[in-house]
């Protein structure tokens, strides 16, 4: 049974599964999805064509499937989608896609707190915590499991992998490679993220072919080419260093340096 209360407003156009709760002076546009058992709290402003999966969470004031704002934008049909059981915190925003991607897209388990900005285009993963004011720009993609700290910055088109965490404050400008630990000014490698590796079972094995792997990347020998050809030649080619050269080899930005 659901538990819409008489001071929101909903539109007919708009589609509500089973159980969910919509609290009091918030906006729910035509086209919107909302599945089941999501909790909608007050003030909460969800524009067209936003999709909600089952259990999602969005707190006070909130808005979600804005406008993107780009100035390329012409008004075309894009779309936000979020995954089930994320939850948005406090004045969050998040855009919908433009012509260039289509979606915004955002997965499953997600902790998006407050003040945070999602912007056009972008693409999270499975599991990601995004710490209260993080803002970024267009077209970023954060991979399944990465951690941003508050404040932290993320220029456009930037790629963060998977299993990454990001220090506080950080003003980010290049891709992340995935599993390591990123901090300072500039952004820059600070060595694997161990606490969360290990606490997502990570094997010491894994562990210590993904450290080989990093540490001929950013050791003082090689550059980023050769050392790649080094890894491929002296770490087993495992899943994780399979990740690593496969993120290096597609980045678009270049990766952060030591």
């Amino acid at each position: 049974m659901s538990n819409i209360s008489s001071h929101a407003i909903i539109s007919p156009d708009a589609v509500l599964g089973n159980n969910v709760t919509v609290g009091p002076f918030s906006i729910i546009e035509g086209g919107v999805s909302i599945a089941d058992n999501c909790e909608i709290h007050s003030n909460v402003l969800i524009h067209k064509n936003t999709i909600l999966a089952k259990g999602v969470k969005i707190y006070h004031s909130a808005v979600l499937g804005n406008q993107p704002q780009d100035l390329k934008f012409s008004g075309e049909e894009t779309s936000l989608s979020i995954g089930t059981n994320t939850t948005i915190r406090e004045f969050a925003t998040i855009s919908r896609g433009t012509a260039a991607r289509k979606a915004t897209v955002i997965g499953n388990n997600c902790f998006i707190m407050a003040y945070v900005h999602i912007p056009h285009d972008s693409v999270i993963g499975n599991n990601v915590i995004l710490s209260n004011t993080v803002n970024m720009g267009g077209h970023v993609v954060i991979d399944d499991w990465a951690i941003l700290g508050g404040m932290v910055g993320v220029h456009q088109f930037v790629h963060i992998g998977l299993h990454s965490f990001i220090a506080f404050s950080s003003r980010v400008t290049q891709d992340v490679p995935p599993y390591i630990l990123a901090g300072g000014e500039p952004v820059g490698y600070k060595g694997l993220n161990l606490v969360g590796l290990k606490r997502r079972g990570f094997s010491d094995e894994q562990i210590k072919n993904i450290k080989n792997a990093y540490s001929l990347i950013y050791g003082n020998v090689y550059n980023t080419s050769d050392a790649i050809k080094a890894v491929k030649d002296t770490v087993p080619l495992t899943e994780e260093v399979k990740n690593i050269i496969t993120f290096i080899e597609q980045s678009e930005r270049g990766i952060i340096r030591k």
